[in-house]
């Protein structure tokens, strides 16, 4: 029997699902992880240059390439083990170190990406952030750590996925310039579960940063979408007033709208990213099955009051121009209604004066007609009385009477030829 077969893109679609493991990791160890992005155009940039950086970095350990066209990398590093990762926006890099390390939370675990590599890198750093992955003895000892580690005012702990693990961090940056985030595991806790933890951690960090990119535009352009909003609320109150220039409104009608599409067109991707990112970050929170930690704010909490509010003011501003939109929109239709019922009107008027130009031409083309009467007539009775002229002689009649017997019948005759005539033409 000939087997069935595969679509040529079978196995690559299977192996999608497969393609970002998560890190094995145990406790003690150390995570470091950084985001880098261009500042603009990232989703547009040339992505071979985000590959060339990591080769840069490979070859300074002599390690193998990844293969042409990847979008993600793992392998190791010198006593690192290194994750790369390559997304729509943005690349991440992140290394993990077995063992206590040096004291918590030190920056040179940082050292493992050097410092001139880093100053080539194909962007600027979104966010970045140390790890620092610790058995879970006892709450005191958490206690302790986090209030050793963590500002008390930003902190969020707590419980994750059954108590496998507690997590904390303020998401603060440090004084080197990092996030900083612990995870305490309980002795039970399989390698893989903490590497699934410290993935988390670092996608709720990443695509936190990311999103807060559409606050930052939502308030550069919230003064423009201000006076575009004060535009055409003025522009309203002109179109009702009686002295309103239709062609005056319209221009600068066209002003606002032109301006308003141009915001809008700048601004959609980064709103539509905003939302998709901010899907992403509550998607992990959820993931981690939080309950509290002795009372403390979890991350849920945390985003509830410090980031949701940011978020809300995303959506309102997107609202605000699709309803700004559509202003625009009826405005433009209430503009063409103005326009329509104004010709409409002067239409009316155009055939009212057409209808008084005919009836005069009516009144004219009788008299014109009255007059061919009496001129036919008088050229006609001239020839009848030349011709009838010996008869007067011969009768004895004088040719006064007789022109003035002759008149009214040439007058009427030539009045009932011209009525023959003007009723064959109508």
């Amino acid at each position: 029997m000939t087997p069935i077969a595969d679509h040529p893109l079978r196995y690559e679609l299977a192996n999608e699902l497969h393609a970002r493991p998560f890190p094995s990791l145990s406790a003690p160890s150390t995570a470091v992880f950084i985001a880098i992005k261009q500042p603009v155009d990232a989703a547009a940039r040339d992505l071979g240059a985000d590959r060339a950086h990591l080769i840069e970095l490979l070859d300074r350990h002599g390690v193998a390439h990844p293969p042409p066209g990847a979008t993600h990398y793992s392998g190791r590093i010198g006593r690192h083990e290194l994750k790369w990762e390559q997304h729509t926006e943005f690349v991440t890099y992140s290394a993990f170190l077995d063992g206590p390390g040096g004291g918590a939370f030190d920056a040179k675990d940082f050292a493992v990406f050097p410092g001139d590599w880093l100053d080539r890198a194909p962007g600027q750093r979104i966010t970045s952030a140390i790890l620092r992955v610790c058995p879970w003895e006892d709450d005191a000892k958490v206690a302790e750590d986090i209030a050793a580690w963590f500002v008390p005012e930003s902190l969020a702990v707590s419980r994750v996925l059954d108590d496998a693990a507690v997590i904390a961090g303020d998401f603060r940056i440090d004084p080197a310039g990092h996030m900083r985030f612990a995870v305490f595991v309980a002795p039970t806790t399989g390698q893989r579960r903490i590497g699934r933890v410290v993935q988390r951690l670092c996608e709720i960090e990443t695509y936190k940063a990311m999103s807060m990119l559409g606050l930052m535009r939502v308030r550069d352009i919230s003064d423009g979408i201000g006076r575009m909003e004060n535009r055409l609320t003025e522009l309203m109150q002109e179109m009702g007033g009686p002295d309103s220039e239709a062609e005056g409104t319209l221009h600068r009608l066209l002003s606002v709208s032109a301006e308003l599409e141009t915001t809008a067109a700048r601004s959609s991707f980064r709103l539509g990213a905003t939302g998709a990112y901010e899907a992403i970050v509550n998607q992990r929170i959820d993931a981690l099955r939080e309950t509290r930690f002795q009372g403390r704010q979890t991350f849920r909490e945390f985003m509830m009051r410090r980031y949701e509010p940011a978020m809300r003011t995303v959506k309102s501003t997107e609202r605000r121009l699709e309803a700004l939109a559509d202003r625009a929109m009826r405005t433009g239709d209430l503009l063409r209604t103005r326009v329509d019922v104004e010709r409409s009107a002067q239409n009316q008027a155009l055939l009212a004066s057409m209808d008084r130009r005919a009836a005069l031409q009516l009144r004219l083309q009788h008299t014109v007609e009255g007059l061919s009467v009496v001129a036919i007539s008088y050229y006609a009775v001239s020839l009848v009385s030349y011709l009838l002229y010996p008869l007067a002689d011969a009768s004895g009649t004088s040719k006064g009477m007789l022109t003035a017997m002759v008149t009214p019948v040439v007058v009427g005759l030539v009045w009932l030829a011209m009525r023959r005539i003007r009723k064959r033409i109508g």
